[in-house]
């Protein structure tokens, strides 16, 4: 969300609540992923030479693989703060290792509009050297001489001037069970309506057209499809689509972790049976899908309850017991959908700036036995 969207929000939710939802992935605003690569590839419209990769993983989790790894080797200073070393880790000119959600205290306020709070103590002290994400960021801030916008000196003390307002240290709300949640008006939104220019749930936005936007839900072909690029399907004439969640990952965690990776061993792309007949593909074959951006490898395993012009990959797959160092990077260049993944910005939506996830175009081909 832009900020001029970000302000035409909120104005709406203070008028309902009294007060702004902060905190709240829908209500915040964030830099446009492909822009700060190609930021800091180009120095355009200004330069970008450092970064700081918090519990994240871009070099399996942003779209176009290829250019999030070109923008981070060029980086002057590379910083990742996570659990353990991932591909993006591996990049990394330093790597601090972060606390565990056992190993600090949490504070939910659920953006502070909704009238409940819930906590949870430290349950075991962070072993060695581990720390927070505060204290990480505070001490940076220090160095930055930015004492006074940082005057906690822990994650508890900050809890403690949040927890104010209603007179309890974080320490008395964790004996109170750590949750509050004030009495819930039914059918409130009859009396100060919902947050919204006209109060009302709106299929028309008013926001939207107040931004310059259409203000009614259109369909739009997507930039790279059978009908908009006829021309690329000839090809490229399967529908390519990723992303889909399944169990026991999410997206790309846990692949380290034995027990889980037992579970769901290996990345797997599923394809209507009928369609797998026709390219020669067997259930269980190792199969390639090809993008005009690169190519991945997944196992083919069929699905009849899907269109047989579409092909769903798996999101989130790199191999932590292959090499960590270069050019291996943990696998992170075998089974990677975002290989596939297209995130020209003159292609993301012109109103939430998002990249086709789930409409691009591929083949798929048998990989030969190695």
């Amino acid at each position: 969300m832009s900020r001029q969207g970000y302000d035409a929000v909120q104005s709406h939710v203070l008028k309902v609540w009294g007060r702004a939802a902060n905190n709240r992935s829908s209500y915040e605003c964030y830099a446009h992923a492909p822009t700060v690569y190609r930021a800091i590839l180009s120095g355009e419209p200004y330069p970008v030479r450092a970064m700081i990769t918090l519990s994240s993983n871009p070099m399996v989790t942003q779209a176009n693989t290829k250019l999030v790894y070109e923008a981070l080797k060029s980086l002057d200073l590379y910083v990742v703060v996570d659990f353990f070393m991932t591909p993006s880790a591996q990049l990394a000119d330093y790597v601090l290792p972060f606390t565990t959600y056992l190993e600090r205290p949490w504070l939910w306020t659920y953006s502070g509009i909704v009238g409940s709070e819930r906590a949870m103590p430290r349950k075991i002290e962070g072993e060695y050297d581990r720390r927070d994400d505060y204290d990480i960021w505070r001490g940076l801030a220090l160095q930055l001489r930015q004492e006074k916008d940082w005057p906690w000196e822990t994650l508890e003390e900050v809890y403690d001037y949040r927890l104010k307002p209603i007179g309890l240290t974080f320490q008395e709300f964790m004996g109170r069970g750590g949750f509050l949640s004030t009495p819930k008006e039914h059918q409130r939104y009859e009396k100060v309506g919902f947050g919204t220019p006209t109060g009302k749930i709106e299929i028309y936005s008013k926001t939207l057209e107040n931004l310059g936007y259409h203000p009614l839900p259109e369909f739009k072909e997507p930039p790279e499809s059978p009908y908009s690029r006829p021309d690329l399907a000839k090809e490229y004439p399967l529908i390519l689509i990723t992303g889909g969640r399944f169990q026991p990952y999410d997206h790309s965690e846990h692949r380290q972790v034995k027990s889980l990776r037992e579970m769901h061993r290996d990345p797997i792309v599923q394809i209507h049976p009928n369609t797998a007949k026709q390219l020669g593909i067997e259930e269980g074959d190792w199969v390639w899908i090809e993008s005009p951006r690169g190519r991945t490898q997944q196992k083919y395993r069929p699905f009849p309850g899907m269109d047989a012009r579409v092909v769903h990959v798996q999101h989130g797959w790199w191999f932590p017991e292959e090499e960590g160092a270069e050019p291996s990077l943990h696998g992170v260049w075998k089974s990677n959908c975002n290989v596939l993944t297209n995130d020209d910005p003159d292609i993301c939506n012109e109103i939430s700036d998002g990249w086709p996830l789930r409409a691009s175009l591929c083949k798929v081909y048998k990989a030969e036995k190695s």
